[in-house]
């Protein structure tokens, strides 16, 4: 008996394989939100023995060492086993290590099952991406992704409403209760994977002697038959990158190499340099801490606080709505430099708001906290996760985006490590340090990204291969700022 998703074509089989990914996305946004309300039950502290602020710290913060570790483990499955079955893997961690830390008696159960929650979003945060920029069009890539990380949203501020609604619960119900609802979502993923197929891109790589295979995977995704003409010039032109790249392994070391003239290492550091910097625009500063950002800065009451932290994520999803209509219109290059300044003067606001210590400026802080999480989600949300996928070759895909991934995680764990310091000795100075930071990372994608937006995956080696015109990192540095010009010259060569 054939699966049923091999009678599904075209958008319906889409529809249902962005749903599966984006949920995925669903479970990184709530396990990142959940801890926010956790931490403050009385129930959980008694549970866990009124741990210290340090040991407490260490509960959050291991999730993220997880991550990192299943970011790169990914690397190893994503290329062998394929996109799916890497992405079933990390939702299996998750499933039963959330139910794990759903019954936790003890701080060293729920420490290492807060860990294996952190290794399956690894995984899952690595391979997601991969698997949506392979499978879609590549005009409908961006907004695509774009459903994935407003999931993401949503999953943040589920776990905010699902905090604050059983904030009221008394026992132990307040904590273990959100933390459950977690394998819900997961088990949605394992119910729908096992039906999609895997992508083309990673079928017609693995699998030369079977081209039919990847060709009759893509004609169902493109809801056309295999003798389309649209269908063919895409075979071809992945045949013709897998070609490009016939004479490289796919190693780690591959990453470090200019890898048949298409630039991967070159690549490989944009890719790696656009998710750290992602985590130096201070977003988990909010994501993380924003009730104890309104509590300890504003004054606020612990119910006010979590109340508004709510609603404060609320917005953050309703935001990222505009991010579908502009990413594929505007294009990465012009959302990322845009919105890095317009953080950076909002954090400038948000420092000096709070400095000011008066009722009005209380509000004026709120005010910048919406407008920084919305210049984020409509410039470094959907935009960073989808352009490491877009700019490596695909030999090292996987495993660029996997240090990517990881590398953003990284940056996650410092912000949070950080933030309870800078708050407490730098006060509203600390805004400005990620102030000055946004105004770098938008002086770094002027000078050194290309835009990705419109190309077609294989159409980005054009952007970097040596064939254009030789100059691109002419002298080991970059020439001419990779201006969205190149883009032209790219989409030309693919002809």
């Amino acid at each position: 008996m054939s699966p049923p998703s091999r009678g599904l074509r075209g958008n319906p089989l889409m529809t249902l394989l962005t749903s599966a990914l984006s949920t995925g996305f669903l479970l990184f946004g709530y396990d990142q939100g959940v801890m926010s309300g956790i931490i403050l039950s009385p129930s959980f502290l008694q549970t866990m023995g009124f741990p210290s602020p340090v040991v407490l710290g260490t509960l959050v913060s291991i999730y993220t060492f997880g991550a990192i570790f299943g970011s790169i483990l990914s690397a190893f499955t994503s290329d062998k086993l394929g996109r799916k079955r890497t992405l079933i893997f990390g939702t299996v961690l998750v499933f039963f290590s959330g139910l794990c830390m759903s019954i936790s008696r003890d701080r060293i159960q729920f420490g290492i099952s807060r860990t294996i929650v952190g290794v399956g979003i690894g995984y899952i945060t690595s391979t997601t991406p991969v698997y949506q920029s392979e499978v879609s069009r590549h005009e409908q890539r961006g907004w695509q992704v774009c459903c994935q990380l407003t999931t993401m949203l949503i999953g943040l501020a589920l776990a905010y409403w699902v905090n604050y609604g059983f904030y009221f619960r008394p026992g132990e119900a307040q904590w273990r209760v959100p933390l459950a609802l977690q394998c819900v979502f997961a088990g949605y993923i394992l119910v729908v994977a096992p039906f999609l197929p895997d992508t083309p891109r990673w079928l017609l790589r693995r699998f030369p002697d079977n081209l039919e295979r990847g060709r009759e995977v893509l004609a169902r995704l493109r809801g056309k038959e295999e003798e389309d003409a649209e269908v063919k010039l895409e075979v071809e032109e992945i045949l013709k990158a897998v070609d490009r790249e016939s004479k490289a392994e796919g190693t780690w070391g591959e990453l470090l190499k200019d890898n048949n003239g298409v630039k991967a290492h070159k690549r490989f550091y944009l890719a790696v340099g656009i998710q750290f910097m992602q985590q130096m625009t201070g977003i988990n500063i909010v994501t993380y801490y924003a009730p104890m950002l309104y509590k300890t800065g504003l004054g606020m009451s612990e119910e006010q606080a979590l109340l508004l932290g709510g609603y404060t994520q609320v917005w953050y999803v309703l935001a990222s709505f505009a991010t579908w209509y502009i990413i594929d219109r505007v294009g990465r290059r012009v959302l990322f430099i845009s919105m890095a300044l317009g953080m950076s003067a909002v954090l400038v606001g948000e420092g000096l708001a709070t400095a000011s210590g008066t009722q009005l400026g209380a509000v004026m802080a709120v005010v910048c906290l919406f407008l920084f999480e919305g210049c984020f989600t409509w410039g470094w949300m959907a935009c960073v996760w989808i352009y490491p996928p877009e700019i490596l070759p695909l030999g090292v895909r996987a495993k660029g985006s996997a240090l990517a991934a990881a590398a953003d995680f990284i940056g996650n764990w410092l912000v949070v490590q950080v933030t309870p310091i800078g708050v407490e000795k730098m006060g509203w100075k600390f805004y400005l340090v990620w102030a000055a930071f946004n105004l770098v990372n938008a002086i770094v994608v002027w000078m050194l990204y290309p835009e990705t937006g419109g190309l077609m995956l294989e159409a980005v080696d054009h952007v970097f291969a040596d064939e254009i015109d030789g100059t691109i990192f002419e002298h080991g540095r970059l020439v001419d700022k990779l201006q969205w010009s190149r883009v032209k010259v790219a989409a030309e060569a693919m002809n």
